[in-house]
């Protein structure tokens, strides 16, 4: 009988040991020494790891041309926010292929030495945030949660929880922690025509949006910074294309050179954007090795 119950509870151990290894745990915090950016990633069993990203982008903020304004205001903040100074969480909207990421990725690049850090999570995890949140609290780096393309339908629950992190929850901010997200949605949910229905006027002409159209301007309005983009003239195109040519060795004359093809390139491609550019470039120098 002793033997059979021993039996008994080994099996049960077992069992337990295997309930244990699938349901989820805690976030655990990685060796922050690995890398200077990190993203976070569900796995099958649910349970969330930050993986270290072992070859981060080589973009300088030299390399960014024609977005000198946005520049300015980006690299002014996370300067602040790598000194222990105040500074806000950022949303970049507009044009698609306009620098949005690169410049996240550079001022990265830049600041890391100074102990900057990036944290790259998906709209999905956005649920996790406060999971994330306090594994980097007690660290002494500077942490940006960078999103990238966010933006979100009706009732996803990320929504919430990216609303409750940037302004409007129980627990105080914490100080080494910004959130830096790109969008092509001003205000990150879908708009519709019937929506402008809902807006009021009072009789000193006042206009009243209603509370569709606030709820969706509320998480919006929780990034402190908000910085635009826009789509490039053919001149600025022609100045980022030839600035990124350059860097791939092309001289000066075969630059020159190259100006119908890199407009006939955009042309075929429907957009004057720095991807389109930096995509030309990277063909051209292929095709004309210095």
């Amino acid at each position: 009988m002793s033997e059979k119950f021993e039996q008994l509870i080994e099996r049960a151990g077992q069992l337990l040991a295997r309930i244990e290894s699938i349901l989820p745990q805690p976030l655990s915090a990685p060796d922050w020494n690995a890398a200077p950016a990190w993203r976070y990633r569900k796995r099958s069993s649910g349970h969330g790891v930050l993986e270290p990203v072992r070859h981060v982008g080589a973009i300088r903020l030299d390399d960014l041309k024609e977005i000198d304004p946005q520049k300015e205001k980006i690299q002014r903040n996370t300067l602040q926010f790598v000194q222990g100074q105040p500074a806000n969480n950022v949303l970049l909207t507009g044009a698609r292929g306009t620098g949005k990421s690169s410049l996240i990725k550079a001022c990265l690049n830049e600041y890391s030495p100074g102990g900057l850090r990036l944290i790259e999570v998906d709209k999905a995890d956005m649920v996790d945030l406060p999971d994330i949140v306090d594994v980097v609290a007690p660290r002494p780096e500077k942490f940006i949660v960078f999103c990238d393309d966010l933006s979100f339908e009706e009732g996803e629950p990320g929504y919430k929880a990216l609303k409750s992190i940037l302004d409007g929850s129980v627990a105080a901010a914490t100080p080494n922690v910004l959130i830096y997200a790109t969008s092509n949605r001003r205000h990150l949910l879908p708009e519709y025509m019937k929506e402008n229905l809902s807006y009021t006027h009072t009789d000193d002409g006042e206009v009243h949006p209603g509370e569709v159209i606030e709820e969706k301007i509320s998480l919006s309005e929780r990034f402190g910074l908000w910085v635009s983009f826009y789509p490039f003239t053919q001149d600025e195109y022609l100045a980022i294309t030839a600035q990124w040519l350059s860097s791939f060795g092309v001289a000066a004359a075969a630059i020159e050179a190259a100006r119908p093809e890199a407009l006939v390139w955009a042309l075929e491609r429907g957009s004057r954007s720095g991807r389109v550019a930096y995509q030309f470039a990277r063909d051209y120098a292929g095709r004309h090795p210095a």
